[in-house]
Parts: structure tokens; C-alpha cells; sequence
């Protein structure tokens, strides 16, 4: 199977930095996956939309989509439906345009879809709960699964039991985002929580705290995981896919804001439809075309990539599909709250399925 063809329409992207221009003359993020530093950490208390979602009534397909993703493995639906055009595709049948804009972590993606600066988002589970609840129940849905798995605990390889934790130093993606949240609860369920050191840090960031010593690891999301194990001498501890039923945990949801669902139905249907099609061609290629894409689609988007070894790694570790796992989100609530982060509640009326295709599922 070939990746499908690259669409051939001007595109804006915007970039949650300072953007450039690339060869191609398109506004790209400025992103070098798993090497480029973010300036600053974030808290998860990201704030609550301006007012409340209103009913109102179906506009019509959206004049342009704005949509939100990472420079993540765990993306990779995102990546492809981007970067081979199957998404602006979907919306030019609609009159549609897309504009994207490139995320570290999940605090800053809703702070964005919160202040009505983009309209739909891939990101992590955490965030998405923390401001479906901070809101009311009237932020956000999450509209379909992208992945499960691809999140580890790396550390240096004399550390071998979980128990030789204790004295240590661990770094996470952002506070409050899913990978800080999973390492909080993992260490508080195991009376670590004093007597480890964790210190949120972009994925940027980390390899070059590892490779000094000033970490001794970090709970991370592919590819960022897969680049500590190949190239800077770190080994899994603890591959979080141990630690759930069946293996699976979602890693990134698609969500959409509850105005823009009201609004525009038809443009999140397509949204929805495009990740599904990103995702059965991710599931049925070979791995060298997967790998390609990947490669590609991240090059995009910051001008370099990791090494293969990196990228099939990662892959490896991640499962695509767009089932929301819906009943690992009543867990991930209770987790949260355990470790301080966001407040009990009930998660009913988050997930809207409606716009995946029984067919596709």
C-alpha cells in the first residue's frame, strides 16, 4: 500500500512558537522533535472556557478548521492526516480550509482550545478530563480514539527494581499532562512520593538532562521514550501498558470543543472520518511505508528527525485505533486526583462517539 498522494493546496499552519518558513514556503512550527527545548512549564490548571458552551444551532459545515496535534509518534493519525492531505482532503469537499498549529503538551493545547484559539485538538486524556470537569461538563468532547500505549518510565540501567527509585530524579513532559499524571500516581502507589524528585521538563529538554546526569530518568511518550533507550543508554523500567487491563490505555484522544460540535456537526464529522482513515492506513501498511511516513511528516515539521532505530521503535510501542476506551477514563480521574491534580468527578457525557462510523470501528 502507498501512502496516499500529498495534496496539492496551499495550507496555513500555525505554530505554537515563533514560526519560519520552510523550503516549501509554508509556515511551520519550529520543532525538532525530542531536541528543542520549551522556554517554560505550564500548569495543568489550565482555565475554563469564558462562559459555558450555549446550544446553538447547526451553522453549516466551519469555514476553516483549527486544529491542534504534537510532533509525537503517539500522533501519528494526526501527522499523516496532515502531512499527506487526507484531512484537508476530507474538508475540501465541504468548502473547508485547515489551519494547524504544533503543541509540547497537553496544558497548553487546552489552554488554546479553551480561549476559542483552535477548535479541535489531538492530545492526552489528562488534560482533556482535567478541563472537562474544571468546566462543568461544558469544554470539550472527546469525538474519537487516535492511541493506546507508548508511554515508559526510562531510567539508567542500574536502576533495575522499582524500590531503587528512591533517592532519585525524574523528569515528565509538563506538569499536569498525562505522562506527569501517570508517574505521580504510579510513585504515590508505591510510597515513593517523598522520596523521589520529579521535574516537569520539555521533551526537548530531557535527553540533554539525562546525558549529564542531572535525571536519573523520565516518564515519557514515544518517540521520546525510544530515543533515552537507542541512543543515551536508558532502559524501560516500567512500560505503562503493564500496568492496564489488556494492555491498553489511551495515550491521545481527538477532542473538539462542545461550541464548534454545535455549530458545525458536519466539519467534526469529517474530522473524525479523516483520523479513521489516517488510522486503518497506519494499521494495514508495511512497516518501512509507515516508518517513511512518519519520518517525513515529522521533517516537516521541524526540519530534521530521528533516526529510524528511533521512530521503529516507537511505533513498535504504540497502537492506533479509534475506540475511545471510555471505561479507562473513570480511572485516570481517580489517578489525577490522588496526586493533587484536578478534582473528583464524573465523566458521563464526555465521550461522543456518534461520529465514528460503526464500520470503521
Amino acid at each position: 500500500m502507498q501512502p496516499p498522494e500529498q495534496n496539492p493546496l496551499p495550507r496555513t499552519r500555525l505554530t505554537a512558537h515563533a514560526p519560519r518558513t520552510n523550503r516549501r514556503g509554508r509556515l511551520v512550527g519550529g520543532v525538532l522533535v525530542g531536541l528543542l527545548a520549551s522556554a517554560a512549564v505550564l500548569t495543568a490548571f489550565v482555565p475554563a472556557p469564558n462562559k459555558q458552551a450555549e446550544a446553538t444551532a447547526d451553522q453549516g459545515p466551519a469555514a476553516t478548521l483549527r486544529l491542534g496535534y504534537f510532533a509525537n509518534v503517539t500522533h501519528a493519525p494526526a501527522l499523516i492526516a496532515d502531512a499527506q492531505g487526507i484531512l484537508e482532503k476530507t474538508l475540501e469537499a465541504d468548502g473547508t480550509g485547515l489551519q494547524t498549529e504544533i503543541f509540547n503538551a497537553g496544558p497548553s493545547a487546552i489552554e488554546a482550545l479553551n480561549s476559542g484559539a483552535i477548535d479541535a485538538a489531538y492530545l492526552g486524556p489528562s488534560p482533556a478530563l482535567n478541563s472537562y470537569l474544571s468546566s462543568g461538563g461544558t469544554s470539550l468532547r472527546i469525538v474519537a480514539g487516535v492511541a493506546s500505549g507508548g508511554a515508559s518510565l526510562v531510567t539508567t540501567k542500574d536502576i533495575t527494581q522499582i524500590a531503587q527509585l528512591e533517592g532519585s530524579e525524574l523528569a515528565t513532559p509538563q506538569y499536569g499532562g498525562t505522562q506527569d499524571v501517570a508517574l505521580r500516581s504510579f510513585l504515590k502507589d508505591h510510597d515513593l512520593t517523598d522520596k523521589v524528585t520529579v521535574t516537569p521538563s520539555s521533551n526537548g529538554t530531557v535527553p540533554q538532562l539525562f546525558a549529564r546526569g542531572s535525571i536519573d530518568g523520565a516518564w515519557l511518550p514515544e518517540p521520546h521514550a525510544s530515543l533515552l533507550v537507542q541512543e543515551y543508554g536508558a532502559h524501560r523500567l516500567i512500560n505503562e501498558s503493564e500496568l492496564w487491563p489488556e494492555g491498553k490505555f489511551p495515550t491521545t484522544v481527538l477532542v473538539a470543543s462542545q461550541d464548534f460540535i454545535a455549530k458545525h456537526p458536519a466539519t467534526v464529522q469529517e474530522l473524525v472520518k479523516a483520523n479513521a482513515e489516517a488510522i486503518t492506513w497506519l494499521n494495514s501498511a508495511d512497516e518501512q511505508q509507515k516508518l517513511d511516513a512518519v519520518q517525513g511528516a515529522l521533517s516537516e515539521l521541524g526540519g530534521g528527525s530521528l533516526s529510524d532505530e528511533v521512530i521503529s521503535s516507537a511505533l513498535g510501542e504504540v497502537s492506533f485505533d479509534q475506540t475511545p476506551l471510555s471505561d479507562t477514563l473513570d480511572t485516570l480521574v481517580s489517578n489525577a486526583a490522588g496526586v493533587g491534580i484536578g478534582e473528583p468527578g464524573s465523566t458521563e457525557g464526555l465521550v461522543d462517539d456518534s461520529f465514528i462510523s460503526t464500520e470503521e470501528q
